[in-house]
């Protein structure tokens, strides 16, 4: 069965959706049968308002810098996302936020919701709260965990986001992955096992040294010195044994 999901990430001027704030960047990563695709999305939006420092300090992204990229306002890209997302399965790490602005911004324009686009949303940050309840559940944390390499990630941004979810979302679900049989391969039929049985009565075969081996044997016990234990006599036990 064929199942599109797309590994998705957002990054914005703020943290409200139902605020002032707005999406500045768009990635999207398509996999289907937990194979990546070459059919992805990533685009840079101008949120048409200022951008505060302090999301500047999260992504990197100054007004400055989106319209050096030409970036365009939402409202030209959105149809272009909302199809692009259309019937598939989202893998979001805090799936709220992003779902959230991407709503946000299809209202604007009168698009679908996520919803109603007909998408499923799994959210990696509450598998990882259930998987390891107590510890870290950030993308950086489950990257150290499953030994994803984020050394490229310096700043929060989509893109690179969704590359390093895409690695860890297939690492959470592999085992559950494999138990669903949904990999099967047919298994290579058993090798007979080589055996061997002494038979009740059987001899050993028994090889002695022959001349040469003794005198090397010899050799290497003079080597030993007066302290060699065997060439020492044996000495009786108190209790009648002997040691050697």
């Amino acid at each position: 069965m064929i199942k599109r999901q797309i590994i998705l990430d957002t990054e914005t001027t703020g943290l409200y959706a139902d605020g002032s704030d707005r999406l500045v960047e768009f990635a999207g990563l398509e996999m289907v049968n937990r194979q990546m695709t070459d059919k992805n999305l990533h685009l840079y939006v101008h949120p048409e308002r200022d951008m505060p420092e302090e999301a500047a300090k999260v992504h990197g992204l100054t007004i400055e810098v989106l319209e050096g990229k030409n970036a365009p306002p939402f409202a030209e890209v959105g149809r272009q996302i909302a199809d692009f997302l259309r019937g598939a399965e989202l893998i979001i790490h805090n799936a709220k936020f992003d779902v959230g602005f991407l709503n946000m911004e299809f209202r604007r324009m009168g698009l679908p919701t996520v919803e109603e686009l007909g998408c499923t949303v799994t959210d990696t940050l509450s598998m990882a709260r259930e998987m390891f309840p107590g510890q870290k559940a950030s993308l950086d944390a489950l990257c150290n965990r499953f030994s994803v390499d984020r050394s490229k990630r310096v700043l929060h941004g989509a893109l690179i986001d969704c590359e390093l979810l895409g690695e860890v979302y297939l690492a959470m679900t592999r085992r559950q992955f494999d138990l669903m049989g949904e990999d099967e391969k047919e298994e290579p039929a058993a090798q007979p096992v080589a055996s061997a049985e002494m038979k009740r009565g059987a001899k050993l075969k028994v090889i002695k040294a022959d001349e040469a081996e003794l005198a090397e044997h010899e050799k290497y016990l003079d080597g030993l010195g007066d302290s060699c234990i065997w060439r020492k006599e044996a000495v009786p036990f108190e209790n009648g044994g002997e040691n050697a």
